[in-house]
């Protein structure tokens, strides 16, 4: 309870960021997609290292996060999309106090062991990459409220701007164009895969991040669906020497279906604990292509019209 105490009052007031609950279906469903009229958050990862978050900002809930404390780096985010809003980026990050366990080390200086902190990134070289993006914030709380360290992971400052601009960006307009403006709704899960590297020696490295929405009718009916992911490329800059830092980072477009396959082998040499691990994005029921198709490289969007509501991102700061 003394750490506890200790620790809140490093936040404001105002800010109660992280809710750790048991059940995402029970305590904030409005996050996740509800193919056939059920809630279904992505499925695959059990065990007491994994946390499940409701992130809350002035008692509501914004969105929701899978969290793995071994790691102290976030599983995944899940959020709702309603449109592109204009808000402002809060540039103060937090870490949570529900998910620590009363430590103390021998000086009696407060400890955060499960999470990763705002000194593991200092002098990193890695940018804190945002899971469910500011971009795609439906209110300047929601916004805020993504300024977690729960609800982020260690990405190089080039991939950060690649993945903002090619990933974040094309959902968007998808979003916007085929499911919002006629009359669906919109819900998106982010997440990443580690890697074998770790940051300051505590926060693992992902070595893939991926983003797939789930598009549902009034009658709770997959629409349309569709999944990306990220990463870097050395084939490339094998090929062909003049090929910058930036252009390593690719970004895919897959289906729903074969995402959750590919991701289902790359999360299998992390999670040897689970038998029978398959990883599902929307626990399985969100498939609109459900043929095998080619991973299709996501090329640079076209640059936002004038007047169009956005999310006022000011540029990322490099770590």
């Amino acid at each position: 309870m003394k750490f506890l105490s200790v620790v809140l009052l490093l936040l404001p007031l105002s800010l109660c960021l992280a809710v750790v609950v048991d059940d995402f279906t029970v305590s904030c469903p409005g996050f996740f997609a509800t193919p056939n009229h059920v809630v279904s958050p992505p499925t695959g990862f059990t065990g007491t290292q994994y946390k499940r978050i409701c992130q809350t900002l002035n008692n509501k809930a914004e969105f929701a996060t899978l969290y793995d404390t071994t790691y102290r780096i976030p599983v995944y985010s899940a959020y709702r999309f309603t449109g592109l809003m204009k808000c402002n980026r809060l540039d103060k990050w937090h870490t949570e106090p529900e998910l620590e366990v009363g430590m103390q080390d021998q000086n009696q200086k407060t400890c955060l062991v499960n999470q990763a902190v705002n000194g593991d990134y200092k002098y990193s070289g890695y940018d804190r990459g945002h899971l469910a993006p500011v971009f795609h914030a439906t209110s300047q709380d929601c916004a805020d409220a993504t300024f977690t360290l729960t609800n982020a992971a260690p990405q190089i400052h080039l991939f950060n701007q690649k993945w903002s601009d090619y990933a974040e960006s094309t959902v968007a307009n998808v979003l916007n164009t085929d499911c919002i403006n006629v009359g669906l709704r919109a819900f998106v899960v982010t997440g990443v895969v580690p890697d074998n590297k770790k940051m300051n020696n505590r926060v693992q490295i992902p070595s893939h991040f991926w983003t797939a929405f789930c598009c549902l009718d009034n009658n709770n009916k997959t629409i349309r669906s569709s999944a990306y992911y990220g990463e870097k490329d050395e084939s490339e800059k094998e090929k062909n020497e003049s090929v910058k830092e930036k252009d390593e980072f690719v970004v895919y477009r897959w289906s729903v279906k074969d995402m959750e396959t590919e991701l289902t082998q790359l999360y299998k040499i992390h999670v040897n604990n689970i038998p029978d691990f398959r990883f599902t994005l929307f626990a399985g029921k969100c498939y609109t292509e459900t043929e095998p198709m080619e991973k299709q490289l996501v090329e640079k969007p076209a640059k936002r019209k004038k007047g169009t509501k956005y999310c006022k991102s000011n540029k990322r700061r490099k770590l």
